[in-house]
């Protein structure tokens, strides 16, 4: 697999566009997620004709519904041009797999941005303009704000879900049979149970269902509840009752002793004294040398790069 295109606010990548000059250059994104992601810069801002510097917008809620404008200058309204800029770039936007905004901007929050009230009281209760336009256009594109990929289970789930996406859109739906969408709901069945048991369960049923005169509606309702359930965190719980499940195709392999030996670095990780990546590797070190086809193709034990090392904290 390539690099994958996902989005990205351009101040983030160290581009000097922010309203004061100068920039927000992610060092993570920057150096780590750039091996594997190839970044499109956005800045709705400058996109409009804004310049560099420029006056502060925010946001304000109003009778009008919520508008962009300007901090000190509540005649400068942007909204509009922050929308028409988010509905000319939706043909780029359709082909990446992800996207990864700034947080706490007005025009490329995700989430928590201040809103205003007629009091001029700020509230954590806004989505950056542009960020809200795509978001509402493509409902299935994995985003995220650059503070959020700080936390270990976020930054995993969010790269988990960019990987499927990306997957599901390159290898999956174009050309999509009854047969491609059965192989993939294979697997991908054990990352579904691993964040929501009910969802996996669902899903196997919407997949069991697909025929050749249904298949779009059941891959779209598929995949819609596909991305749904991968937002979900994985708890430990979920990832154990996975971890036993696997172990279960080894049933005739392991003696008493690999037994044991894996039933406490279970319950050690679900205890949470060790990360994920323990019992991954203690149970690929035995199927290494008891190979199992439903395993080997399933893509739980390598949902993304290991060198991404992703699993070594969560």
């Amino acid at each position: 697999m390539g690099k994958i295109p996902v989005g990205i606010s351009a101040c983030l990548m160290g581009d000097e566009v922010r309203h004061n000059g100068g920039h927000k250059r992610d060092a993570y994104i920057n150096g780590t997620l750039a091996s594997y992601f190839s970044f499109h810069r956005f800045c709705p801002e400058v996109g409009i004709g804004l310049g560099v510097p420029r006056p502060a917008i925010r946001l304000v809620a109003s009778e009008r519904g919520i508008r962009a404008v300007g901090s000190r200058d509540s005649e400068m309204d942007v909204t509009e041009p922050l929308i028409d800029y988010s509905r000319q770039q939706l043909s780029l936007i359709e082909q990446l797999s992800g996207m990864i905004v700034k947080r706490a901007s007005p025009s490329c929050g995700m989430e928590r941005v201040k809103l205003y009230n007629d009091k001029n009281m700020p509230h954590p209760e806004g989505v950056g303009i542009f960020t809200r336009e795509i978001m509402a256009k493509f409902p299935l594109l994995p985003v995220e704000e650059e503070g959020r990929l700080g936390d270990p289970g976020l930054r995993e789930n969010f790269i988990q879900r960019v990987f499927i996406y990306h997957r599901w859109r390159t290898e999956y739906a174009n050309g999509l049979s009854v047969q491609k969408l059965t192989e993939f709901h294979a697997r991908h069945k054990l990352i579904f149970m691993s964040h929501d048991q009910d969802g996996s369960r669902e899903l196997g049923r919407i997949a069991a269902s697909a025929r050749s005169e249904n298949l779009d509606a059941v891959a779209g309702e598929y995949i819609a509840l596909a991305m749904a359930t991968l937002k979900k965190a994985a708890s430990r719980k979920n990832h154990v009752n996975v971890l036993q499940h696997i172990q279960g195709y080894l049933k005739q392999q392991l003696d008493a002793d690999d037994k044991q030996e894996l039933a406490e670095v279970f319950e050690r990780y679900r205890r949470g004294e060790i990360p994920l990546i323990v019992p991954i590797t203690l149970l690929r070190h035995h199927f290494r040398r008891a190979p199992d086809e439903y395993i080997e193709q399933s893509w739980y034990l390598n949902p993304y790069p290991e060198e991404l090392k992703l699993r070594n904290l969560v």
